[in-house]
């Protein structure tokens, strides 16, 4: 067994285990495809694992993941929306950047579809101005890490996470929102 293969049967069981409701069933190779193409680019492997092999979102840090696909708000109609939308006549949110988490307050958890391993990207517009890229921050340099954080229970947005003096910046915000302009 890989060490993703592993990483995945956890995610499950954890998934199951602290889920408040029934998961949704997960995604088909048919609907990430589809979804891929609406998008106009592919998803990392380890991000359509997690969709194909654990569920169609409802699981996760917090507010759980978006579902990929189907009725109502999904990681696929959230791009969209945050992609049509101008602030200030700027774009805010940058091409192949997949919103997977609603924070609230505007806040999203992302991943960067461009990234080999799936960086997971902080969106925290509150406070910005006009300079959109300060409102982007790595969360974790891969979707992998990402997950073994919550796994363990020391992801920011624990209740008794420690103060590590913030995230840093993402330093490609600048050039990608350019280029999306």
């Amino acid at each position: 067994m890989t060490n993703l293969d592993d990483l995945l049967q956890r995610v499950r069981a954890k998934a199951y285990a602290t889920a408040e409701q029934q998961l949704p069933s997960p995604a088909t190779a048919v609907e990430v495809a589809q979804a891929e193409s609406t998008l106009g680019f592919s998803l990392p492997p380890l991000l359509v694992r997690l969709y194909r092999e654990v569920a169609n979102g409802g699981f996760g840090p917090d507010y759980q993941l978006l579902p990929l696909v189907g009725e109502g708000r999904t990681a696929v109609s959230v791009y969209r929306e945050e992609r049509e939308e101008l602030a200030d006549g700027a774009p805010h949110w940058p091409a192949d950047v997949l919103p997977v988490l609603d924070w609230g307050c505007g806040m999203f958890a992302a991943v960067d579809c461009r990234s080999a391993e799936g960086a997971v990207l902080l969106f925290e517009p509150n406070g910005v101005d006009d300079e959109w890229s300060q409102a982007w921050y790595v969360d974790a340099e891969g979707l992998a890490g990402w997950l073994e954080t919550w796994l363990s229970g020391t992801g920011w947005y624990e209740e008794d996470a420690g103060e590590d003096g913030g995230m840093r910046p993402w330093e490609a915000a600048r050039q990608r929102l350019s280029a999306s302009s």
